[in-house]
């Protein structure tokens, strides 16, 4: 007896392909968009200290506040050279503005990397739609940035999180949808034990403290907050306790990167603005093109801003093909790259004051716009700063006895 024939299943419905990321002209195009946006405000946003708000209505309609987000969730699914790229077009014009994205890309590269598939369903499609500007909560008094400690106990009420936390630094807090903040998780036994937790803004009563007067980046409005509130237990991004591994995987090295790219773009615009300046119709017959001492300065602040691009490149390429960065050799890269972009990008900046003089390079309405640049890169090497990184380095040389470069 033959067996019956049957009709083959129907084949199971496939889902929709995603949109292929975004390419560099369309990325280009957006930055562009937000980047006139900022220029036309940056003036009354360091004068005032007021945050760009109208930059960031700008990321919000063009969809940049989406751009790491995956295509599925309706993102650009950029990846962290697009991040570069915009950070440095953004910093070109406005520090404040570049380093105010960066850090909000920073947040969504862990929720993308650690949180659960809850999480992600709830919160990257909003992200990708601009309603979700999201705020880094890792400062805690008397331990300056230093992320791998929280004194500040994260409580647990049945399948709840119970959030108290202040923080003496928050950039572009008071305008943020939502936070990514870190505490000491719940039943602890060590400082040490930090947990990394999400909260939307409606979840919180947020209340400021003080005012923020800093000499520069002072349109990122980077005042103290008090967050309290209770959140469901699956906001939590990743395990409870293991944010020392998102902070070798995602944290350090989006920030190192991010923030370099910030600072680089902020010195290259000063660069092209002062050069534009010295080849423009109104420096003919008043500036020696070929004074010695004019071309060394200008040499030597484009080896500064090429030096830093080279190592930024490098992280980048290192990043991008290795899974396991926490080898010393990979952790003194990274944080090479913050400390010499910190450091070469505001000296290139201080020796083109020197190079142009009072008129353009020290007085607020030279359109060099130096000073302002100078104030802003200032703050680069105190932002988590230079001198921990190096004793963080002098620890981890000690390791690679090889001197290990590849």
């Amino acid at each position: 007896m033959t067996a019956p024939t049957l009709a083959p299943a129907p084949a199971p419905a496939r889902p929709a392909a995603a949109p292929p990321p975004i390419d560099r002209a369309a990325l280009a195009q957006r930055t562009d968009q937000v980047a006139a946006v900022a220029a036309e405000h940056v003036a009354r946003t360091d004068r005032d200290a007021s945050f760009p708000v109208e930059a960031l209505a700008e990321m919000r309609r063009t969809g940049l506040l989406g751009l790491l987000v995956p295509t599925r969730y309706g993102g650009l699914g950029g990846d962290t050279d697009a991040m570069v790229r915009t950070s440095i077009a953004l910093g070109r014009v406005d520090m404040s503005v570049a380093v105010i994205f960066a850090m909000h890309c920073q947040q969504v590269a862990a929720l993308v990397r650690y949180a659960d598939a809850r999480l992600r369903e709830e919160l990257l499609p909003e992200i990708a739609a601009g309603r979700r500007y999201l705020a880094s909560v890792t400062t805690e008094a008397g331990k300056g940035g230093h992320l791998l400690t929280s004194a500040a106990a994260l409580g647990r009420d049945d399948d709840r999180l119970v959030l108290d936390r202040f923080a003496p630094i928050v950039t572009g807090g008071e305008y943020a949808d939502g936070f990514l903040v870190t505490m000491q998780s719940p039943e602890s036994t060590s400082p040490n034990q930090v947990s990394l937790v999400y909260a939307h803004r409606e979840q919180l009563t947020v209340e400021r403290s003080g005012d923020w007067q800093p000499l520069g980046m002072r349109a990122s409005h980077s005042v103290a907050l008090h967050l309290k509130g209770t959140l469901p237990g699956h906001q939590v991004v990743g395990e409870h306790g293991d944010f020392r591994s998102m902070v070798t995987a995602v944290f350090g090295p989006m920030a190192h990167i991010g923030w370099s790219a910030c600072w680089l773009g902020t010195a290259a615009g000063a660069l092209s603005r002062v050069v534009k300046m010295l080849r423009g119709p109104q420096s003919r017959g008043r500036v020696d093109l070929g004074s010695e001492l004019l071309l060394t300065r200008l040499s030597r602040a484009r080896q500064r801003l090429d030096t830093v691009h080279a190592l930024l490149a490098q992280a980048q390429r290192v990043v991008a093909t290795h899974e396991d960065l926490s080898p010393p050799r990979i952790q003194l890269l990274l944080n090479a790259l913050k400390i010499t972009a910190a450091e070469e990008c505001h000296l290139a900046v201080d020796g083109l004051v020197e190079a142009v003089g009072m008129r353009h390079g020290y007085l607020k309405d030279s359109p060099t716009r130096l000073e302002h640049s100078l104030r802003d890169l200032r703050s680069a090497a105190l932002n988590y700063s230079n001198d921990r990184l190096h004793l963080v380095d002098g620890r981890l040389a000690l390791l690679d006895q090889e001197v290990r470069l590849d």
